[in-house]
C-alpha cells in the first residue's frame, strides 16, 4: 500500500516502514520514519547488527524516532521505556508464537498458547509479559470451560500477581487482574484495577476493552460503548472480540440492531469465536428469532462441546443478578442445556 493510503486508512499522521532481513547470525534491519500526507521522509537508517543485538537495535530506533517527531516524554513514560520485557531472544519467540495461537480463541490453541509461554518463562523467569499472557490463556479456559479444573481462575490470577510483581506498570497485567476481580464478582476491584491500567499506558487499547467488559457486568454499559470506540482508534485493526464487547453493551442498553451488527462484525474476523455465538444466540432468543438462537446454540456447542448452562451461571459475572436471570433464561429458551 502506499503510504498516503496507511495515513488516510488509519487516520494517522506519521508511517514507521521498513525490513528485517536475517542470515545465519546476522540481521540487516531498515527503519524509516514518513509523514503520511507527503510521503516524505523524516528519518531513515540501516543496521547491520549480530542477532543477539537485535533489542538495542529496536531501542535506538525507538529513541530515534522519538527526537525526529521531537517527542516530550513524562517521567513515568521514560521509566515505562527503560524497563525492558525480555533481553533473550529465545524467549521473546516463544512469546509471540503463543500470541498466535491465543488469538485464535479455540480450545486447541489455547493449549498450545499455555504451553508456549510456560517455555517461554522457563527460558526467561523474569518475563512478565509472558506471565501476564498465561493469565489470560487460564482465564479464557475457565470461562469458556475447556478447563474443567476449578483452580483454573487460580492459576490465571497467579500468573498475572506474578506480572504485576515483575512489573507494577505493566498495564495490561493490571487490565487482567481487574477481570479476575470481576470473576469473582468483585466489581469495585475490577474497575479499580482497569482504570489503574489505563492511567499507566494511556495508549494501550487491551486497557480500554478489558475495562468496557468489566463495566458491562457492572451495570455501566454505557461507558463501554466510549471505551471500545477509544480502542478501536487505538488498534484500527482490532482482535474480534472488541466488536463483541461492544455489541454486549448495545443489548444491555437496549440496542438490539447495533447488537447484533457488532456480534457479527466479530464472527466475520473470526467464525469459532464462542463469545459471539454465544451473545447472538442471547440476542436472537429475546428477538424471538428462534431458530437463529438454537443455531447460534449449536454453533456454541461445536466449539466447545462441554458447554454447560449451570456451570456457565456460575462464572457469568453480572452485578445485577437479574441481568444473569435473564440473560441466562434466554439462553435456556435458546435450547442451552
Amino acid at each position: 500500500m502506499k503510504v498516503q493510503d496507511v495515513g488516510r486508512e488509519l487516520g494517522v499522521r506519521y508511517v514507521v516502514e521498513g525490513s528485517v532481513r536475517k542470515a545465519a547470525n546476522r540481521v540487516r534491519v531498515t527503519a524509516q520514519l514518513i509523514e503520511a500526507a507527503t510521503g516524505g521522509h523524516l528519518w531513515a537508517q540501516t543496521y547491520d547488527r549480530e542477532m543477539q543485538d537485535i533489542f538495542a537495535v529496536q531501542d535506538e530506533v525507538t529513541q530515534k524516532i522519538m527526537f525526529a517527531l521531537k517527542v516530550m516524554l513524562t517521567p513515568e513514560e521514560q521509566a515505562r521505556f527503560r524497563r525492558t520485557s525480555t533481553r533473550d531472544l529465545e524467549a521473546y519467540d516463544y512469546f509471540l508464537r503463543g500470541m498466535e495461537q491465543y488469538l485464535r480463541f479455540t480450545k486447541e490453541a489455547n493449549a498450545q498458547a499455555r504451553q508456549l509461554f510456560e517455555k517461554a518463562i522457563s527460558i526467561d523467569p523474569k518475563y512478565a509479559e509472558a506471565y501476564a499472557s498465561l493469565a489470560v490463556v487460564h482465564w479464557q479456559a475457565w470461562i469458556w470451560q475447556w478447563n474443567q479444573d476449578p483452580q483454573g481462575v487460580d492459576w490465571a490470577v497467579d500468573s498475572a500477581q506474578r506480572a504485576i510483581t515483575l512489573n507494577d506498570s505493566l498495564a495490561t497485567a493490571h487490565a487482567l487482574l481487574g477481570n479476575f476481580y470481576l470473576s469473582k464478582k468483585q466489581h469495585d476491584q475490577a474497575i479499580a484495577e482497569g482504570e489503574r491500567a489505563i492511567r499507566l499506558d494511556p495508549n494501550d487499547a487491551e486497557s480500554y476493552a478489558w475495562l468496557g467488559q468489566i463495566l458491562n457486568y457492572a451495570g455501566r454499559p454505557a461507558e463501554t460503548i466510549g471505551l471500545l470506540e477509544k480502542a478501536m482508534r487505538l488498534n484500527p485493526h482490532y482482535p474480534e472480540y472488541y466488536p463483541s464487547i461492544l455489541g454486549f453493551a448495545y443489548r444491555l442498553i437496549g440496542q438490539y440492531e447495533e447488537a447484533v451488527a457488532a456480534q457479527k462484525s466479530a464472527l466475520s474476523r473470526n467464525p469459532d469465536f464462542l463469545s459471539a455465538h454465544t451473545v447472538l444466540a442471547v440476542l436472537y432468543s429475546e428477538l424471538g428469532r428462534e431458530a437463529e438462537a438454537r443455531a447460534e446454540v449449536a454453533e456454541m456447542l461445536r466449539i466447545s462441546p462441554q458447554f454447560s448452562l449451570k456451570v456457565y451461571g456460575q462464572r457469568v459475572p453480572f452485578k445485577n443478578p437479574a441481568d444473569l436471570e435473564r440473560y441466562l433464561a434466554a439462553l435456556h429458551k435458546a435450547g442451552l442445556k
